[in-house]
């Protein structure tokens, strides 16, 4: 697999063509699997780990599947490269920082992903365009059934799956959904969602994962417990949760536009004027700015941007992306005239083929 080639692409979850992708950028469900004629991680060796990662890779690469999946050697990987992965959704924080023999198994659309040697032997995601729950756990249904027809799993007749942390054995499985909610954070309305999730055990999260900030206004809505339920029972538990906060965003972003439409016009606008004309620019104000004008575009107030386009902004403008593009590493400065010189190049591109 060339990652190269991914500076020229985009994945399927990007593409904003999912149901409800206006609020919800994607759905992932997550599968944690342990082999069990081996140790869990934290108690393997070196060389026990290299043993799971031969084990695992022909095994991976020949699922039968309608589109075969490329490997990568993690371990090989240059930090950068990890990186990339890790903006593009393909493998957590965790999985790059990690040492030792590791890979991860990839379809080209991006949707499917196998870690091996994360946090368990196995990490299997399955990531969407949209509020798309079931499709995602009809296929990753269908992959851990692949796999544990070639491998053993560490199961227990009381517990479940066996996993190396005690939040995820049972199921084994984590729901979550990539909620764009920034007309909530404009009203300060966003701590009710916050509070209201608390109660009904379901934890929030940044673009990244366990660990990360919200960035852009973008949280990550997923199930905390995989102890006790089945798994069409945690995955209704989201499914009849985000209906709920995807109408309040909308209800809140239509209240915007109907009170004030010209400050939220502006504001939107002006967002637009600054990623289009800017010569160097940071992460962070970028992704506040790309918020405002997702919103725009989703509101008609901006009808030059394909929502692809913009979702593709928020992951491309990421450091390791733009020194990919560029090709080679940069200093801080360096990626913000390289990110500001890339945003006003999009932009066009974007509005000119409108």
């Amino acid at each position: 697999m060339n990652l190269d080639a991914f500076t020229r692409t985009s994945g399927e979850w990007l593409r904003g063509i999912g149901p409800d992708s206006d609020i919800v950028m994607s759905s992932r469900i997550r599968l944690a699997r342990n082999l069990a004629q081996f140790p869990f991680i934290n108690r393997c060796t070196e060389s026990t780990l290299g043993e799971i990662e031969q084990l695992m890779r022909p095994i991976i690469t020949n699922l039968r599947m309608q589109e075969k999946l490329s490997y990568l050697n993690v371990n090989k990987l240059s930090n950068l490269d990890r990186q990339f992965i890790v903006e593009r959704q393909m493998i957590s924080r965790e999985h790059a920082e990690r040492s030792g023999p590791r890979g991860v198994g990839l379809d080209n659309e991006e949707n499917i992903g196998i870690m091996v040697n994360e946090e368990d032997h196995l990490r299997l995601q399955v990531l969407r365009s949209g509020f798309s729950l079931d499709e995602c756990w009809d296929t990753i249904n269908r992959i851990d059934d692949l796999l544990e027809s070639e491998v053993t799993y560490a199961f227990s007749e009381e517990f479940g799956y066996l996993t190396a942390c005690p939040t995820n054995v049972g199921t084994g499985i984590r729901v979550s959904v990539m909620l764009h909610l920034p007309a909530l954070v404009i009203t300060k309305e966003i701590q009710k969602v916050f509070q209201a999730l608390q109660k009904i055990n379901l934890a929030v999260r940044g673009l990244y994962g366990e660990g990360s900030q919200a960035m852009g206004d973008f949280y990550q809505i997923s199930n905390q417990v995989t102890l006790g339920q089945t798994e069409h029972q945690l995955i209704d538990s989201i499914k009849e949760v985000v209906p709920n906060i995807i109408s309040y965003e909308r209800r809140v972003r239509n209240s915007l536009l109907k009170e004030n439409r010209q400050g939220l016009h502006d504001q939107v606008s002006r967002a637009f004027g600054i990623l289009s004309t800017a010569q160097t620019i940071s992460s962070e104000e970028t992704m506040h700015l790309l918020s405002s004008v997702r919103m725009g575009v989703n509101l008609g107030l901006i009808e030059s941007l394909p929502i692809s386009a913009v979702n593709e902004m928020f992951i491309f403008t990421q450091p390791a992306h733009l020194q990919k593009l560029q090709g080679g590493e940069l200093e801080s400065s360096e990626r913000n005239a390289a990110r500001a010189n890339y945003l006003r190049q999009r932009i066009s591109d974007a509005s000119n083929s409108d």
